[in-house]
């Protein structure tokens, strides 16, 4: 009778649904009763998927074709007899790239590149306001900022603006990145040497001197100093 007692439990145990059971039943009455709003959802979430890959495969194509055109333009450049004649025939394809491919990371740093080729074929102007602009996108970027300052500083020597060439030499100079460093400051000494303002000259070409061992710009700045005894 005992046996027949427990033997009864047991089988009332077994009829027992346990969570992990009652859950799954629940789940598949929750799917039969909302079948259609699963099956749009479910629609809706394969679209976004398919739309996402189309978007970064578009993306990737426009990066590509940036970079193949940058390159192109680039070889031609090279290929030319001199700065002049390279920057009249590559301009356009430039104009093109920036135009067509802005958003791209080829894009942005062909204004770089294309900065460098103004500036070489004496279009300082044109120079200046791509190395600005690409100032702007790269802002974010410590190294290549203060590449792009050190450029803004000769282009504005070129252009003959010398108090604009000292402020981008000193963003470099108080800054706290090391890149070109020594460079925007024997830029700065003889700005202030040409001032006449012997002290602050003396300054930057002494700082030359203790702070960067293997500087190219450190024997004439040991020389400077010589002379300013």
């Amino acid at each position: 009778m005992a046996e027949q007692r427990v033997s009864n439990e047991r089988r009332k145990e077994l009829e027992q649904l346990d969570p992990f059971q009652e859950n799954l039943l629940k789940a598949i009455a929750y799917g039969k009763e909302y079948k259609k709003q699963l099956i749009l959802i479910a629609g809706a979430l394969v679209l976004v998927a398919v739309v996402f890959s189309g978007v970064m495969y578009s993306f990737q194509k426009a990066e590509n074709n940036a970079a193949i055109l940058v390159s192109q333009a680039l070889t031609k450049y090279a290929e030319a007899s001199d700065p002049d004649k390279g920057y009249l025939e590559i301009k356009e394809d430039f104009k093109t790239i920036f135009t067509d491919y802005a958003n791209t990371t080829a894009g942005k740093r062909a204004k770089v590149k294309f900065a460098k080729i103004c500036y070489e074929a004496s279009k300082f102007d044109q120079s200046y306001k791509y190395y600005k602009e690409s100032l702007e996108i790269f802002k974010n970027e410590a190294l290549m900022e203060n590449f792009l300052l050190a450029s803004l500083g000769h282009v504005s020597l070129a252009r003959k603006e010398i108090e604009e060439a000292k402020k981008y030499f000193l963003q470099i100079e108080k800054g706290e990145i090391d890149l070109l460093k020594d460079e925007a400051r024997f830029s700065l000494a003889m700005l202030y040497e040409a001032d006449n303002n012997v002290a602050e000259s003396k300054k930057m070409y002494d700082k030359i001197v203790t702070e960067y061992e293997s500087s190219m710009y450190k024997p004439i700045a040991k020389s400077k100093l010589d002379e300013m005894k």
